[in-house]
């Protein structure tokens, strides 16, 4: 189930011994009597603001982080919405839940003494005791969910037969290409000159692979300067989405027994030829049933957790303030 779920302290600044100016965090929202500051705000959404970092786009990454604060307020309100109502039902988790889910923690990361535990969780940010706290808010939350988004969860056998029919609409009849190649590489830093001359290098072998009666695998293994020469370039079967655009485009144009002529990549210049396409076969319903019956379930718990959130949501007090 995928849960949708302080103050910095003041700063004096003297000057000249007179002057004093102190640095507050920001509120960023108000849950009922409940504060949410702008630190706790950046401080969820940073592994998400990382990864925007490399955006080049001044624009776009301006876009992207105040998206990326919005969700992160959402979710920070969503989780005060529900630990008000956990206090409201009077719903509470004994110290033995959380010491048999502190266990499953370490028995799943294959800890064995509590040093190493503690070290973990060090390594997360924790202490011990924030998060025996973490995992009681956890366990609250999960039993929250179970009690107001369980009993509306349900999968049907027709839900299930149409899962599949959406599954085998888009898998069925995909077509999949066994192909090997031969590498002329072109060093990133090669200047147009030795571009040009890898090119022609590569026209040449192309040229001898289309020779009546020439065997593509030995003159991988003979010509290719990648590391699959030794197995005569072979790239087995593969699906449309797992090569390089330019290379995929060229592989699936080929006919069976063609020979492309040379491919640009970062790697350098490519020779390819399609072995063999085939297409590929739907999986049987019951092999796939567990499958998309985790998947559905999945889905409409989480839809229903929405739903659930928006309703809380509705009937408190929620003051935006960023």
């Amino acid at each position: 189930m995928k849960t949708k779920l302080g103050v910095i302290a003041a700063a004096a600044l003297l000057w000249g011994g007179a002057a004093r100016a102190e640095l507050v965090d920001r509120v960023a929202a108000v849950v009922n009597r409940d504060i949410i500051t702008l630190s706790e705000v950046n401080q969820r959404a940073a592994p998400e603001l990382s990864r925007l970092a490399g955006e080049k786009d001044p624009r776009r990454r301006a876009d992207g982080r105040a998206q990326i604060l919005k969700q992160s307020l959402d979710v920070l309100i969503a989780e005060k919405l529900i630990e008000a109502e956990i206090r409201e039902l009077g719903m509470t988790v004994s110290p033995s839940e959380v010491d048999e889910a502190m266990a499953d923690v370490r028995k799943q990361n294959g800890v064995e003494t509590p040093e190493q535990f503690e070290q973990l969780l060090q390594r997360e940010g924790y202490t011990l005791k924030s998060y025996r706290e973490f995992l009681s808010k956890q366990i609250a939350r999960g039993r929250l969910m179970q009690m107001k988004v369980g009993p509306k969860v349900k999968v049907s056998e027709e839900d299930l037969k149409a899962a599949y029919a959406q599954y085998a609409k888009l898998e069925g009849g995909e077509a999949e290409v066994h192909a090997r190649h031969i590498l002329v590489s072109v060093d990133p830093k090669a200047t147009q000159e030795q571009v040009d001359a890898a090119q022609k290098k590569a026209q040449a072998i192309a040229e001898e692979a289309r020779r009546p009666g020439m065997d593509f695998a030995s003159l991988a293994r003979a010509r290719s300067e990648g590391p699959s020469a030794e197995d005569g370039g072979d790239l087995g079967f593969f699906r449309r989405g797992v090569m390089v655009p330019a290379f995929e485009k060229t592989a699936f144009a080929l006919k069976e027994g063609e020979v492309s002529e040379p491919i640009r990549t970062n790697f350098g210049w490519h020779v390819l030829k399609v072995e063999e396409r085939r297409a590929v076969g739907v999986a049987p319903f019951e092999d796939l049933r567990a499958k998309l019956e985790q998947q559905l379930r999945q889905d409409k718990t989480e839809k229903y957790i929405d739903q659930y959130v928006q309703e809380l949501r509705q009937k408190s007090s929620v003051e935006v303030k960023i």
